[in-house]
């Protein structure tokens, strides 16, 4: 009897000795999910083994509220050119959240940028030709569900004063919403959130309105940690041409005798005039090069001799080995009304020279 005394008293503090559970986790797990566990207790009394005991608890996940934007496409900034149109950059958002969630985008001109981006715009390329068409344009994505990665693309414009080697970014900032409406729903925020804080088992049966959202995003370029947003930085480098053109003349006839060099410039004598365009070292390569030349009333065009491109220079001047140019244009116009030179060049790389030729008559 003392024995068995000793040992009722044993169980009476003890009460229990085996658990039958094994730690469950919330991450991943779908917000509103119900999660159940069960512990057991076995006992005996006098070394006979009684009816075992148990008892349950159930719990809601609740929602956590987590993504990531980071810029994808090329490494680096995107090459531009000035006064380029619609450059595109491209974006990966994910939505890490164990919820489905709306997703607002807002994209801006980065902090510190060198010149100032316009025109910009948010897209999902809907035809896959990494251009912006209209009507492709968004302002959040809508019902994005969990590990859904969704590419956003941005287009801006690149001013024509922008130069050689500068840069600019944007900041493309995505912010969690509540779902399931139409449209955007309500903003996930420090100041928005709400639910009673606890582990939603003071009732027992993790009804889905004891759901709590909890913000468990890092923090990006320009936004916070923990405040349903995430931000990334992805921009432009421009890569111009540097091109430089000089203009000069000789007198090759002055009509009484006298030639190149010793010819002088009186009235019925005729000038060439020599344009060199070059394009400077490490530059872009300069395409559609056209060269306009209006002529002061003094002079008139020579449209015998022909407008010679793409030569070579020598000692400083236009060298004599320019194609004549059939699509090159002469507008010879009236006396007293400036005549015209117009020819487009070959493309000039960095480092190309090329010249324009052609001459006229004094008046």
């Amino acid at each position: 009897m003392k024995r068995t005394k000793q040992l009722l008293g044993a169980v009476s503090s003890v009460a229990l000795i085996a658990l039958s559970t094994s730690p469950v986790y919330a991450a991943g797990t779908t917000a509103g999910d119900t999660i159940t566990n069960t512990v057991t207790v076995d006992y005996q009394v006098g070394g006979f083994d009684q009816t075992e005991i148990d008892a349950t608890d159930t719990i809601t996940v609740d929602r956590k509220i987590d993504l990531t934007v980071a810029e994808t496409g090329f490494i680096g900034r995107t090459q531009v050119s000035p006064n380029e149109t619609r450059a595109v950059i491209e974006f990966d958002v994910t939505n890490l959240s164990n919820d489905t969630v709306d997703l607002a985008l807002t994209a801006v001109n980065a902090a510190g940028n060198d010149f100032t981006l316009s025109n910009i715009v948010i897209f999902v390329d809907g035809d896959g030709d990494g251009e912006y068409d209209a009507g492709e344009e968004v302002t959040f994505l809508d019902e994005v569900v969990a590990d859904g990665v969704t590419t956003v693309l941005v287009a801006a414009d690149v001013p024509i004063t922008a130069t050689e080697g500068q840069t600019a970014d944007i900041v493309l900032t995505a912010q969690a919403h509540a779902a399931g409406a139409a449209g955007l729903g309500a903003i996930y925020n420090a100041g928005s959130t709400s639910g009673d804080g606890d582990a939603n088992t003071e009732d027992g049966t993790g009804a889905a309105a004891n759901i709590d959202t909890v913000l468990a995003d890092a923090d990006g370029d320009t936004d916070g940690v923990n405040d349903g947003a995430f931000s990334a930085t992805d921009g432009y480098v421009v890569v111009a041409a540097d091109l430089t053109v000089t203009k000069q003349s000789r007198i090759i006839d002055d009509g009484v005798g006298g030639t190149f060099p010793n010819a002088k410039a009186i009235p019925g004598a005729v000038v060439e005039y020599c344009i060199i365009v070059s394009n400077g070292a490490g530059a872009a390569t300069a395409t559609g090069v056209t060269v306009s030349d209006v002529l002061p009333v003094d002079l008139e065009i020579d449209d015998t001799f022909g407008i010679f491109i793409n030569g070579t220079v020598a000692s400083g001047y236009c060298a004599a080995d320019g194609t004549d140019d059939a699509n090159s244009n002469f507008t010879d116009n009236a006396l007293g009304t400036p005549d015209e030179v117009d020819g487009t060049l070959s493309d000039l790389a960095a480092n190309a020279t090329s010249t324009l030729y052609f001459r006229a008559t004094i008046n």
